[in-house]
């Protein structure tokens, strides 16, 4: 049994609820995917990319994780926003304009970059979520502000999805067995 803590690490159900929910929406927006695939997102968005999202940030809150709490509880957040904006357009409850869309992607995509700025003192695992994140963000808002399209924007999601499992993966095992047996890399800039 591994070492015992006080608390459990909250980021790993944070990584894998992001990264799944994420793979799932991108393989719709690079066309992998039928179109009427985002129905079958639209839960996964609430109940796991959104819910277990905000958990993980309100848990990394109590262990005084900056990082974590900001990340996880505003991509919990953006999952709840995608989840009723499809829901809420889907039944005629609003009515939904791609360039106010796409503005939202690219704001995201601006709040991604400055996320990933800190991923330079945590770990390559991160940093790579991050980068393919913010660069995903505005291939989709500039594929709805009519500047090229989402498709590729859909591909590089599937790689950043892939990635956030990938870095939970790693967090789970190395916790199970008590030492680094997935590597995540050290921080690019090194440690201080």
């Amino acid at each position: 049994m591994p070492a015992n803590t006080d608390t459990a690490n909250p980021a790993p159900l944070g990584l894998v609820s992001f990264g799944l929910t994420t793979v799932l929406l991108s393989l719709v927006n690079g066309g992998i995917l039928p179109s009427a695939g985002e129905s079958v997102v639209l839960p996964l968005a609430l109940a796991f990319g959104g819910t277990c999202q905000l958990f993980a940030g309100l848990l990394e809150y109590k262990e005084g994780n900056t990082f974590g709490y900001t990340a996880f509880t505003s991509y919990g957040a953006f999952w709840w926003w995608f989840g009723m904006l499809v829901l809420f357009a889907g039944n005629g409850w609003l009515s939904v304009n791609a360039t106010a869309v796409g503005a939202a992607l690219i704001l995201w995509g601006v709040f991604t970059l400055y996320m990933w700025v800190s991923t330079f003192k945590l770990n390559w695992a991160l940093w790579s979520v991050f980068l393919t994140l913010w660069v995903t963000f505005f291939l989709l808002g500039l594929g709805d502000l009519g500047y090229g399209t989402a498709t590729l924007g859909g591909y590089l999601g599937v790689v950043c999805g892939l990635l956030a499992m990938y870095t939970s993966f790693a967090e789970v095992t190395n916790w199970a067995w008590d030492r680094t047996v997935v590597p995540i890399g050290n921080p690019p800039l090194g440690d201080d």
